[in-house]
């Protein structure tokens, strides 16, 4: 009777760790994706953040007028834990992703065209302190912004998912894109 019960607890005992060989990689993929998710959603937070104080920074009207550095400078503080980057501040805005775990800074006019614009009188897309600019053939041209032009400052973040099969499922990467648009107070 006795090796009966003994047979019998070590079977329920192998068969509780069979049971839970079986469910732990699932619940292991809902918790790291459940941490992922809650990563996407502190960095979307944090971009917009960041973003809307760009903005304020490139739109103030002061003695010395913000550049674009003054801008970025102001958009890095705010997202402190993110790497960014700027590769062209002025545009244009393209559907190229960045690098791993890592933002580009745009300072534009509202909805830029996707392509490389060039110098034109009419054209208002960088705060008011930017020395006029040429187009180097991959960056757009740029004019001081002026007489209250709505000013956007956008970032688009590649952000990659450290749980694998998620990682695979978003194919290595996830863009978050942020912007603010105000009218500048010059």
């Amino acid at each position: 009777m006795r090796s009966f019960i003994r047979r019998r607890d070590a079977a329920q005992r192998s068969q509780a760790i069979v049971e839970f060989a079986i469910i732990a990689p699932v619940l292991l993929l809902l918790l790291f994706g459940i941490v992922d998710f809650g990563r996407v959603i502190y960095y979307y937070v944090t971009l917009n953040q960041a973003v809307n104080e760009g903005a304020r920074t490139a739109i103030r009207s002061s003695a010395l007028l913000p550049t674009n550095a003054d801008v970025e400078t102001a958009v890095r503080q705010h997202a402190v834990d993110m790497v960014l980057a700027n590769p062209c501040p002025n545009g244009p805005i393209t559907a190229t992703t960045p690098p791993s775990n890592t933002g580009w800074i745009y300072i534009t006019e509202p909805n830029p065209p996707s392509t490389v614009e060039v110098l034109s009188p009419t054209l208002e897309n960088a705060p008011g302190g930017q020395m006029w600019g040429n187009a180097t053939g991959s960056c757009s041209a740029t004019n001081p912004a002026r007489n209250h032009a709505p000013l956007q400052v956008t970032i688009r973040y590649n952000f990659v998912p450290f749980t694998p099969l998620i990682r695979q499922l978003t194919a290595n990467n996830i863009i978050i894109t942020a912007a603010a648009t105000y009218a500048v107070e010059y």
